[in-house]
């Protein structure tokens, strides 16, 4: 892998670490639309370090889903549970930042942070493979 590619994929996964952080501050605080927000974006920086490895990237949110799916859900890479989870994240950070009049119950997504750090913590280690 070139050096200025694995800068790069280096950076993002700082910032998933730094995503995951600041969302258990969040989650602490109470602010749990927002902690949705930050688990998403660990798991996204996370997934577009890993399609940097293959040379891939997309300008929209919805492209780097598509890219993870077929490039590592549906080639086994990652098991569908990943890609479930990576969904969900997607799909309940949509509604935590535009719905209105929504708020999600803490009891009821709290354990998705130890889901975001499971999640980041496999891309990691495929990684460490490349």
């Amino acid at each position: 892998m070139k050096e200025e590619i694995r800068s790069l994929v280096n950076y993002r996964l700082e910032r998933a670490r730094e995503s995951i952080e600041e969302a258990k501050i969040l989650m602490e605080r109470g602010h749990i639309n927002t902690f949705i927000n930050r688990l998403y974006y660990a798991c996204f920086y996370a997934v577009s370090a890993l399609l940097l490895t293959k040379g891939l990237s997309s300008a929209k949110h919805s492209g780097v889903r598509s890219l993870f799916h077929q490039n590592f859900v549906k080639t086994g890479i990652l098991n569908i549970e990943s890609g479930q989870f990576f969904d969900k994240l997607f799909d309940n950070r949509q509604k935590a930042d535009y719905a209105d009049l929504l708020r999600f119950n803490i009891d009821e997504v709290r354990y998705w942070y130890d889901e975001t750090k499971e999640f980041v913590v496999k891309i990691e280690k495929i990684l460490q493979q490349l």
